[in-house]
């Protein structure tokens, strides 16, 4: 019997009593509801190979290879492994590796012109301390604009890019970091809640289009100390056997990035894709 959890009043739910190898469909549906409103679903428990992990995360959309070629598992490329070969030759700490997704709150994939509905992560390895994984709801963010704010940025477009402004793309490799802008609502509609969320990643934006540079600026400040708002949060603490979605089009998240360096912190990711565009997501 399937049982759904709450871990916040905004945002997060544990589902218990499954094994996701063996869901039938209307499980699995119930599985997805549950995602839809919580945006964030964590499964505890799993037992899973690299092909149940990849047949479970293929019942959400399109397993979708992340850009950074120098992440993806030898043999599956869909797979990006989080965690590994942290340590240079001279025993030196790579902060890439280790501090990746701390660098701030974000969603993935907004650079591409499709972005990712969904990522999954299933835990391999787990430090004894820290390395938790923090949500946060764009449904929140954005109701909680002011009037004024919600009118100014209704059809706006953000213009964003791997590495944002800073141009981090120390994970791509060499010829992959000639990456062209795309644009995306700064006020998404959810193509499947039908519910508005604040579209913004202070480290991928490079302008709001149509407002004059100083202006552009200004939002993209005020918009950064917007993003999360009280009571709509969920911190996870990772445990051995955790799966983890979250969806991308309606929550934020980043890493902790406070684990001890020496220890594993180790997962699987995917990246997960609509099985087709939404049809008026696109500007």
């Amino acid at each position: 019997m399937i049982q759904v959890r709450r871990l916040g009043p905004q945002i997060g739910a544990e589902i218990l009593g499954v094994d996701v190898k063996t869901l039938d469909d209307a499980s699995f549906a119930a599985i997805y509801r549950a995602w839809l409103d919580a945006n964030v679903v964590v499964v505890p428990g799993q037992d899973l190979r690299i092909d149940d992990f990849l047949r479970y995360s293929r019942r959400f959309g399109l397993v979708h290879p992340h850009p950074s070629k120098m992440t993806r598992h030898p043999d599956h490329p869909e797979i990006t492994v989080l965690g590994v070969n942290k340590f240079g030759p001279d025993g030196s700490l790579d902060q890439a590796i280790y501090r990746r997704g701390a660098e701030g709150w974000h969603t993935d994939g907004a650079y591409d012109q499709e972005p990712f509905k969904a990522t999954q992560l299933y835990a391999l390895a787990v430090p004894s301390r820290g390395g938790d994984t923090l949500f946060a709801s764009m449904y929140a963010a954005y109701e909680a604009l002011p009037q004024r704010l919600k009118q100014r940025l209704d059809g706006l477009n953000g213009a964003f890019t791997y590495g944002g402004r800073r141009k981090a793309q120390a994970l791509l490799n060499e010829e992959d970091r000639d990456w062209k802008p795309v644009f995306h609502p700064i006020v998404r509609t959810h193509p499947e809640s039908g519910r508005k969320a604040l579209y913004f990643d202070p480290g991928k934006i490079l302008r709001i289009e149509g407002v004059e540079e100083q202006e552009s600026d200004a939002l993209i400040d005020e918009l950064r100390g917007r993003m999360i708002q009280p009571g709509a949060e969920y911190r996870h603490r990772w445990r051995r056997g955790d799966i983890v979605i979250w969806d991308n089009r309606c929550s934020y998240h980043k890493a902790a990035g406070d684990y001890p360096p020496e220890e594993d912190r180790i997962h699987w990711r995917v990246s997960i894709k609509e099985r087709t565009a939404p049809k008026g997501d696109r500007p």
